[in-house]
């Protein structure tokens, strides 16, 4: 049997599936002296996610160019003021988008003195990263500072490599499984893991820059008018998966 890359250890397949790397091309000769068994099989790993991406942002409406950029200053910085305030580091927000542009979406039910109002459009976003428990705090201070186009939070695992090798771990013990019961079928005993190969599914790939090391402060002593008077909305961080295949072949004896 001619095997040009063998995998002989579960900690080697999770290693590379961590680094996302798939084997390369093997060559495997089947004859009367190859016994073997293949299988090819899939499984997941999960974990909470431990890092909240918000996004944060608001959308005015002005008649004029000048008028729209003030009022978006203005809203800008006092958006930025209340997280400052609150402590929210500068490591941790970064800007997604910002723009000026000539309203030309205008609803047919507006009248021309509602449209002379609407002439141009000033919006700015950003992106703060954080504890999950702090998406709710930093939701309602936004909210309360102006932001009103909010709420996106998109759910990241800071170690997105573990948990694609805990996937492929995952599905190398499943094929041992599948394995097993073939043998036991056709009355012969299961060998030892002679190849291993794995492909773990196209994934997002974040740069997740550190998070939670602010103390997040929302007390209406610091933080004065801009607190709403309405509880923090209930949010929850999802579930995050990561999926394996693993191709494996194991000798019969």
């Amino acid at each position: 049997m001619r095997v040009t890359g063998i995998v002989t250890s579960l900690t080697a397949l999770a290693a590379c599936c961590a680094l996302g790397i798939a084997a390369s091309a093997q060559t495997i000769q089947i004859n009367r002296e190859n016994k073997t068994i293949a299988i090819s099989t899939t499984d997941e790993a999960t974990a909470t996610a431990d890092v909240a991406a918000i996004t944060i942002g608001f959308s005015i409406y002005k008649p004029d160019a000048d008028s729209a950029t003030l009022e978006g200053s203005r809203l800008s910085h006092a958006i930025m003021d209340v997280f400052h305030k609150a402590g929210v580091e500068d490591k941790s927000i970064e800007s997604v988008s910002q723009g000026l542009n000539r309203n030309t979406n205008f609803d047919d039910k507006e009248s021309a003195v509602q449209r002379a109002q609407r002439q141009f459009h000033f919006s700015q976003t950003w992106e703060i990263t954080a504890n999950p428990k702090d998406a709710a705090p930093i939701l309602r201070l936004a909210l309360a500072a102006g932001a009103n186009e909010s709420g996106n939070i998109d759910w990241r695992f800071s170690d997105r490599k573990a948990l694609q090798a805990q996937a492929a771990a995952n599905a190398l013990v499943k094929a041992r499984a599948v394995a097993n019961q073939m043998a036991d079928g056709l009355h012969v005993k299961l060998g030892a893991l002679i190849y291993a190969s794995n492909e773990t599914p196209n994934a997002k790939l974040y740069f997740v820059r550190k998070n939670g090391t602010y103390t997040l402060n929302t007390s209406s002593a610091e933080i004065g008018n801009t607190i709403m008077t309405a509880p923090p909305l209930e949010i929850r961080p999802q579930t995050i998966r990561e999926e394996a295949t693993v191709y494996a072949v194991f000798a019969i004896e």
